[in-house]
């Protein structure tokens, strides 16, 4: 049955949708039984070896790189806890890649160091006890370099541990990187305004230069950010109080990222791992508790994102655990040079903020597509699955009302193509909720295999060709609320709410084509 395009305002009853409907198990209990828990995911239970891949876009085996059989340790190159061994690091790096590569040994202790240049062939190793103390003066991670911050390239701070141009490289151990301290570095981070009103997009990245003197603003180094480099391995690590974005591989290609503990509770912008513009890339078995996004997928932000036109693409997140963060996993809102083909499978997303994010803006550009999700349990303090694609107007000013009439331009960006399968939500505000783009609504979502406990059902707005199928939703409201949303879809649908039947509160007269099949309803009573 559908609804035409007449007008509707206020609360609709559709109780004679279910007149002739007996409640019917609509879920696979066995599929969702494949829903891993939190005990059966995170750092907490990587395995030794790496599993191959399988996901429905064609991608390579991940394999770690082999690094020479050369050992230098930082003990016997004259490295003293209590003094600053920035430049001891360096130079046992330079040489040892200089030789064709090999391993550098952070043993165990708590040693101090400025910002390190990873060289191409070597696995910086720091062994279980070991830990490894940042600085939090500008003066540490000068002369400035070649880098991308909130998706506009500048020079800058770049990252603790930086890489450009190298390949085979690693991260690894049971050591604990720890960021920069209390200093200039967190004093003088540009908060005053969006960076792409700050960075002029027609200015050539080799003059937009940014660094600290004389007090003035820098753009926060993050932990580790390899850039322009192929087969990154980063393993078995600690980060705790990043200064930024904690993880962030920028135009690589070949990168894994496994058995990774993140925790940057409390620090804005403390992303646990943002994937920028890069491909081929694996996460896996790590644990987050972020003070922003947990897992974020990221192309490039507005002009400059447009000007680079890079992807992030073919990327397989699973079996990681999100416990605190913004969201479990998000996508943007830097999308210029778009996000597709991610598969995000067996992973359990217990944050407080959103779990599915899809996140983009008016003047950001690019957007996601092809985009799967399956397996995936979560219990949440917002929704459980969130498009935010118009943002605030303290970001966007006027842009972020979608009543303000704006044309399709270079900068219009789009979600569409997106499947979501066997969806275990024990917890979660609303079950979805969408904000889309008036001009650009969010476009074919395909969602099976549901079972939720949620407040409220959903909230959409600028969408179309959305599908719901096979799911039991246990909810404290009975309203879908719908705004210019065209061809949505409910069949094999289990409703367990209050009241005796399901509302549809439509706003707006563009909204047509509400499609129900096979649906049933069971009554509950409402928690007070």
């Amino acid at each position: 049955m559908s609804y035409s395009r007449s007008f509707f305002y206020g609360l609709v009853s559709l109780c004679c949708l279910f007149q002739a409907c007996k409640h019917k198990n609509r879920v696979d209990a066995s599929l969702l039984k494949t829903v891993p828990t939190a005990e059966q995911v995170g750092a907490s239970c990587m395995p030794d070896s790496i599993a191959p891949v399988d996901a429905p876009f064609p991608m390579d085996n991940m394999k770690r790189p082999v690094f020479p059989d050369r050992t230098k340790n930082l003990k016997d190159l004259g490295a003293k806890e209590g003094m600053m061994i920035t430049a001891i690091i360096q130079e046992a790096i330079d040489e040892l890649s200089e030789k064709g590569g090999g391993k550098l040994v952070i043993p165990k202790g708590k040693w101090e160091t400025g910002r390190i240049s990873l060289k191409s062939h070597v696995n910086l190793h720091l062994e279980e006890g070991a830990a490894l103390y940042f600085s939090g003066e500008i003066k540490d991670y000068l002369p400035v370099v070649f880098t991308r911050n909130e998706g506009i390239e500048v020079m800058s701070l770049g990252a603790c541990i930086y890489a450009n141009n190298q390949e085979h490289i690693a991260i690894t151990g049971k050591g604990r990187l720890i960021g920069p301290a209390e200093g200039s570095v967190r004093k003088q981070i540009m908060t005053h305004d969006v960076i792409e009103n700050v960075v002029p997009h027609d200015k050539p990245v080799a003059e937009r230069i940014y660094n600290g003197k004389d007090g003035s603003f820098i753009f926060p180094p993050m932990f580790i950010a390899p850039i322009n480099c192929k087969d990154v391995l980063i393993e078995g690590i600690r980060l705790e109080r990043t200064a930024f974005w904690n993880i962030v591989p920028q135009y690589c290609d070949q990168v894994i990222i496994r058995g990774v503990t993140i925790h940057s509770i409390d620090i804005p912008r403390g992303d646990g791992i943002d994937i920028e513009s890069s491909k081929n890339v694996l996460i896996e078995y790590c644990t987050l508790q972020t003070g922003d996004d947990c897992l974020a997928m990221k192309a490039g932000r507005g002009w400059d994102g447009l000007r680079i036109n890079r992807p992030t693409e073919n990327v397989v997140v699973r079996y990681c655990l999100a416990e605190k963060g913004h969201g479990g996993i998000t996508i943007g809102s830097e999308t210029a040079g778009m996000v597709r083909k991610l598969y995000v499978h067996d992973c359990v997303f217990n944050n407080e903020g959103n779990g599915i994010r899809f996140k983009t803006r008016r003047p950001r550009g690019g957007g996601g597509e092809q985009l799967f999700y399956d397996r995936i349990r979560m219990r949440v303090g917002e929704t459980a699955l969130r498009w935010d694609m118009l943002g605030s107007a303290k970001h966007v000013g006027a842009a972020a009302s979608r009543s303000q009439d704006i044309a399709v331009n270079e900068l219009t960006p789009h979600f569409r193509d997106i499947q979501i399968r066997n969806l275990m939500i024990e917890g979660a505000s609303h079950f979805m909720r969408v904000d889309g783009i008036p001009e650009a609504p969010l476009e074919n979502v395909q969602i099976h295999q549901v079972k939720a406990r949620v407040e409220k059902l959903f909230d959409i707005k600028d969408a179309s060709d959305i599908a719901i199928e096979n799911a039991e939703l246990i909810s404290q409201d009975s309203i879908i609320n719908l705004v210019n949303t065209h061809d949505i879809s409910f069949s094999k649908v289990n409703f367990a709410i209050p009241a005796k039947q399901i509302y549809q509160h439509i706003s707006s007269g563009d909204s047509d084509s509400l499609m129900l099949k096979d649906i049933s309803y069971t009554k509950i009573n409402r928690l007070k």
